[in-house]
């Protein structure tokens, strides 16, 4: 490997980590924010509607003029500005609110595997063995995660609002792997910008509660204004990890940095412990290391699928058979 390829991927990672600890340190600064009384609807208002301005530059940049793209990919825009941004973040600020940061962020990644139940389901292609093996390893920690023992067993509700993240991330990974001519930071911040009127919309008429507190939030053992969260979630845990992530990916391949932004889990149990003093149960936290193990082998599955699928097309274009184990 040239010493330019191999400073390339080095920086790469370094952006990749940067993206996961930026994301991943949303959760303790929106849950010092909700203990003070602020509502999930306001903080993730704020939050979007921060974060679209800061990337309204970097959108218009993208676009050029372009802004047929818009138009022709406007359901795309509305349906990740709705869902994968406001409700995803909306259901994993409600869970934060009932659970430990790290739960609720485990529980938020089980939406990997029903993206893989999603396509099994509009394909009627079965996953395979790698596939199963990662979906059965993320129930079963699903399952240690609940503590069914009823030791330190979680709130139901936050569950259920943890689960409902998990289906917002999962629209997320189906409308990013569209084929799509419109450039990535355009769908984050127009996606961000409809966000923030859906939540606008729904905050005006009652549907979802927007409670703001003009009080100190606490951190670390130490109390700050409550706009110095507001501003870490929106500059730091919104708009810079996006930006990082986009160009980590463009540097990695999709693939590599998908698998480092797993350890945005780490980082967020890390950020808990740190700025709350928070740290789930040991059952948990081997719950964490099944779910986090079943994500990587689903991703893997599907990888050597994608390989296969490609090997297959390569092969009927030049009439060749598959050489033996490609399949």
């Amino acid at each position: 490997m040239a010493a330019g390829t191999r400073s390339h991927t080095g920086w790469g990672l370094w952006l990749a980590l940067a993206s996961a600890a930026t994301f991943g340190s949303s959760g303790p600064f929106a849950k010092s924010l909700l203990v003070e009384g602020w509502s999930s609807g306001a903080i993730v208002l704020l939050r979007v509607a921060g974060a679209t301005l800061v990337l309204a530059a970097p959108t218009t940049l993208a676009l050029r003029g372009r802004w047929s793209l818009v138009r022709t990919n406007l359901w795309s825009i509305l349906a990740y500005g709705a869902v994968a941004v406001a409700g995803c973040q909306v259901a994993y600020f409600y869970a934060v609110q009932r659970l430990d940061v790290g739960v609720a962020l485990l529980l938020e990644y089980l939406g990997v595997v029903l993206v893989v139940l999603w396509v099994w389901l509009r394909t009627r292609r079965a996953p395979g063995a790698l596939t199963g093996l990662g979906v059965v390893l993320a129930v079963l920690g699903l399952v240690l995660v609940l503590d069914l023992s009823g030791q330190s067993r979680p709130d139901l509700v936050g569950v259920a609002w943890g689960l409902v993240a998990a289906t917002g991330l999962a629209t997320f990974f189906v409308l990013a792997a569209e084929d799509s001519s419109l450039p990535p930071v355009a769908l984050a911040g127009l996606g961000m910008g409809a966000g923030s009127v859906v939540l606008g919309a729904l905050g005006a008429v009652g549907v979802i509660p927007l409670t703001f507190v003009d009080t100190r939030v606490e951190l670390m053992g130490r109390g700050a204004p409550w706009w110095v969260a507001i501003g870490e979630l929106a500059l730091i845990a919104a708009a810079a990890a996006y930006l990082l992530g986009v160009t980590a990916a463009r540097m990695l391949g999709s693939t590599v940095a998908s698998f480092v932004g797993l350890t945005e889990v780490l980082f967020a149990v890390l950020f808990a412990w740190l700025l709350l003093d928070e740290l789930p149960g040991l059952m948990q936290l081997a719950g964490g290391v099944c779910i986090v193990g079943g994500v990587v082998a689903v991703r893997l599955g599907e990888l050597r699928r994608a390989r296969a699928e490609r090997g297959r097309a390569a092969a009927e274009e030049t009439d060749f058979p598959l050489p033996a184990g490609v399949a």
